[in-house]
This record gives structure tokens, sequence and C-alpha cells, in this order.
């Protein structure tokens, strides 16, 4: 049985080895193949995109994910073009990116992208135990909004017969990262006179709207104190995977 609680959440190191189908080709030296780095950047993200055919075609599909151990996570209905193809066990490539920087160069051609990505790759299964099913349900709220699971009702049986909640194993990985400033040709820095910067981006955590019908009296919890305005969202959301699978 795929059971949840036999994946820790951050196993003792070790690499993916580079294969045809993980190796960075392109600056292969901003390649990453150790599970720690590779983990981190999945582990920070809150969204990722699925590519997987159907009758030839490709399709690509942004989602919410999380990981424990060895194993990717995600859900969508029941009734989705996505979850039926998946359920039948394709293969599938996760992948996941955090823009850093936009970088300003004196040519077209140095233009460039600080980020940090992940391509992980597996074959996609329908989880059918109806425990473990539920178990990564609440572990999916609690990896966003750590100890919420025990606030909230649970699903009733019209709302879990409706959702799917899929895994994969990665079988192999690779991350890639470009953290450099402006790199331009030599003969550049005084040939052209382009205004050259690095403009840093960060994706950050707004001040809290409270529910039109919030009853009295109600407050964050303590589980969620790293959600506070102006947090980078990548950081916050590093945070509360640590809080609610250690690490």
């Amino acid at each position: 049985m795929d059971d949840a609680s036999h994946h820790p959440a951050h196993p003792h190191g070790g690499s993916f080895p580079k294969t045809q189908v993980n190796r960075v080709k392109r600056v292969p030296d901003r390649g990453r193949y150790d599970k720690e780095t590779i983990y981190a950047i999945l582990d920070a993200a809150l969204v990722c995109h699925i590519a997987y055919v159907i009758d030839g075609r490709p399709y690509c599909t942004p989602t919410a994910f999380w990981r424990e151990g060895d194993h990717l996570y995600w859900h969508g209905s029941s009734a989705s073009r996505m979850i039926r193809t998946q359920a039948e066990g394709v293969p599938v490539c996760l992948t996941v990116t955090h823009v850093d920087a936009l970088v300003m160069a004196r040519s077209g051609f140095h233009h460039s992208i600080n980020y940090r990505s992940v391509m992980a790759f597996g074959t996609a299964h329908k989880v059918e135990d109806p425990d473990l099913k539920l178990r990564l349900m609440d572990n999916f709220i609690d990896r966003i909004y750590p100890g919420r699971s025990k606030l909230i009702r649970q699903p009733n049986k019209q709302e879990f017969k409706a959702t799917t909640m899929m895994g994969m194993e990665i079988e192999t990985a690779s991350g890639k990262i470009r953290d450099k400033h402006v790199a331009d040709e030599e003969e550049d820095y005084e040939a052209v006179p382009a205004w050259s910067a690095l403009y840093p981006v960060v994706q950050t955590i707004g001040a809290p709207e409270d529910c039109a019908r919030q009853l009295p009296g109600l407050t964050r919890p303590d589980a969620m104190e790293d959600f506070v305005p102006g947090a980078r969202l990548d950081d916050v959301m590093a945070k509360t995977y640590r809080r609610r699978f250690g690490g």
C-alpha cells in the first residue's frame, strides 16, 4: 500500500543519478541533482505544472501539490480529464519554477531571468485506500495552513467522492538554478550606452481580509504565525512545510 506514513519528509541526503531523462544539457553547470536542493525548491513552491499526454497530444496542467519523502501528491475533481487520464498510470513530468530576478543587459542575447526550477519524472497513480486518501486531504490543507485540518469540518460524502488524490514516486529529477547579475560581452560594457540592472522579484503575503461573516472573538491560529504581511511566499511555504512534516 502506498502509505504516506512510510514517506519521511526529508530522506537522508543522496542525489538522483544523471540520465538521458533528467540531465541538464543547456548550461549544465546550473544543474542540481542532490535531493537537498531539489526538495528545498519543491517545498517552497505552492503550484506546479504537470505535463502528460492524451491521445498523442501533450497537456500541461497547473495545480497545487506537496511532497512527502520521495513522493509528490496533488488532487483534482474526479470528473476532470486530467485526473481520469493520470489515474490510468501514465508517465508525467512535474515542474516548479521560482522567479527571483529580471536581468537587463546590454544586448538582447544576455537579458535573462534568475530562477530556481525542478523537473521531476514519475508515473502517476490514484490513491485508492480511503483512510490514506483522507489523511492526504488533511495533509494538503495542513501543508499550506498548519493545523487547520483540526479546526475545520471533515469532507462530507459527496466532497470525498468528488475529490481524487493523485501521487507519484519521484523516479528521477533535476534542478536548475540561475543566480547571476548582469553578464555582458566585455566590449559591450564600454561600447553600449544602455542602462543595465538587476530587478529582484519577490512574491509576498498581503494583510488578511477577514470573512464578512466571521464569528466574533476568533483570531489567527498560532500555527499560522508565519503568515505575516510582507513575508516572502516561498519562505512561508518552506516554513509551513516544516511545521507539518518536520525537518
